[in-house]
């Protein structure tokens, strides 16, 4: 997410606002076109490309898979229009190769115009990421991690991105942050009514502020931050407990909490962040379940990464290390679900050859299930590992 802090309400309005459009500044690139009256359009293009190996034994054979794919594969414009409205728009392309397939969908990501009055009062209308979790808004070519939790970020309903609006703003010189949005939510015939989500959140900066609507997952040492959030997220009707009969519907709710800290210091850059979630459905996973609710509406987890990044440079550009763990327990203790719950542990680095424009990637993943699957090859443990380049242009 791209939008950017307003610091001035009443005045400075024209020269803010060109400010705000333009992405975070690490990993802002590509060319800018003036059109005059203040209009403006920058094009960024950004791409990851992996390299994953699987190691694996099952039934009493061991397999080792290698997949080269494109984790993410975006064209991006920003457009200033005035002083007050501004637009973003990306195309993505990612998962090119991954399994062998190589006619992956161009679509668009993100279409959202925002409206900055003032610092304080700012609203997004379109399609952008959903305002609930922190590492879901924590830029995903600005991470600290190789990536982020692969299911816990992601809501049931909507994903990383919902189609709505927000309103958000900055309070006490952006040492509090607000935000409130509505959206579709789960959309499709098996829900009861049609009703909107609604989330909430709210984070407090003790230190450097973070004002954006969305983080980063490391600032490489350029802040001093502190920040505690929290969020929660409701939808009324959202799935039948008794999906044959048409009954006893169910409402969706989820909070969350999370805190992060980056501490820039002589003797390197160090980083952590915690998250803690619970996704719930009141139980729709009933006498007669909805065939498409997922199994992740009923859910709870957390998980804690830090990073350690060393003082000036190795070679050309700067090394960061880093570490996860990942805990996922499931509500659904029923068929194949019973067997989801797992651990995930992974330590790696990024080499920064020009900030997160231009880096090098790493990572060695150990994945655990409390119950591996006899018969299911993709619920067994396994290790894997996984080394990306990243080219923001």
């Amino acid at each position: 997410m791209r939008a950017q802090r307003i610091r001035t309400p009443l005045t400075g309005l024209a020269l803010a606002a060109a400010a705000a459009v333009l992405p975070l500044a690490s990993a802002t690139a590509g060319p800018t076109i003036e059109f005059g009256n203040g209009q403006s359009l920058n094009i960024t293009y950004a791409l990851q490309a992996w390299s994953q190996t699987r190691h694996q034994t099952f039934g009493g054979v061991t397999s080792d898979t290698t997949d080269f794919y494109l984790r993410r594969n975006r064209l991006a414009f920003t457009g200033q229009y005035n002083d007050y409205v501004s637009f973003y728009a990306q195309l993505e392309a990612g998962g090119d190769g991954k399994g062998g397939v190589f006619d992956r969908p161009v679509y668009w990501r993100d279409a959202y115009v925002s409206i900055d009055w003032s610092d304080e009062l700012r609203f997004i209308v379109g399609r952008f990421k959903n305002t609930f979790s922190r590492e879901n808004l924590e830029a995903c070519l600005e991470p600290l991690t190789m990536d982020r939790a692969e299911v816990l970020s992601y809501t049931p309903f909507g994903g990383t991105r919902d189609t709505g609006v927000a309103v958000w703003g900055n309070l006490l010189d952006a040492k509090l942050q607000y935000r409130l949005m509505v959206a579709d939510g789960r959309k499709g015939a098996e829900r009861p009514a049609d009703k909107p989500r609604v989330t909430a959140r709210v984070h407090v900066s003790l230190w450097d502020p973070e004002y954006n609507y969305g983080y980063q997952g490391t600032y490489l040492g350029t802040r001093s931050v502190l920040t505690f959030g929290a969020a929660y997220d409701t939808q009324a009707d959202v799935a039948y407990a008794n999906y044959l009969s048409r009954a006893d519907a169910k409402n969706y709710k989820a909070w969350t909490v999370d805190a992060f800290m980056e501490l820039p210091h002589a003797s390197g850059v160090y980083t952590a962040s915690a998250a803690a979630f619970k996704y719930d459905t009141g139980g729709a996973f009933g006498r007669s379940p909805d065939p498409a609710l997922g199994a992740n509406s009923d859910l709870k987890g957390y998980y804690a990464k830090a990073g350690y990044m060393l003082p000036g440079k190795v070679g050309p550009g700067r090394l960061q290390f880093f570490a996860r763990h990942e805990r996922l327990e499931y509500g659904v203790k029923t068929g194949i679900a019973k067997y989801y719950d797992n651990r995930w542990n992974s330590a790696g680095f990024n080499y920064y050859i020009d900030g997160q424009r231009l880096k090098l990637s790493g990572e060695i993943a150990d994945i655990k299930y409390d119950t591996p699957h006899p018969a299911v090859p993709a619920l067994s443990n396994y290790r894997q590992a996984t080394l990306g380049l990243q080219l923001i242009f």
